[in-house]
């Protein structure tokens, strides 16, 4: 399988997309969610350093800021919790 090739502009990634794409190898890509509610409040916490640097390390592991990692942690628990 042909894999997906990295694109420097938006233009390129665009017109690669009018191909038929059914040949290529996505086992690269991982799954991205996607933020469309604005955030219109704002949290401010203290934590231990500790704790913060654990947060950190494990969104870096997932490859997404750490911020985004704290609310998707409250998001996840508050969902379930409903």
């Amino acid at each position: 399988m042909k894999r997906v090739p990295e694109f420097k502009t938006d233009a390129a990634a665009e017109a690669f997309l009018e191909q038929d794409l059914s040949g290529l190898d996505f086992k690269r890509f991982k799954p991205m969610r996607f933020e469309i509610e604005p955030k219109a409040a704002a949290l401010n916490m203290r934590l231990p350093s500790s704790l913060l640097d654990a947060l950190k390390a494990k969104a870096k592991a997932s490859g997404i800021p750490y911020t985004r990692y704290v609310r998707m942690l409250l998001e996840n628990d508050v969902a379930r919790h409903r």
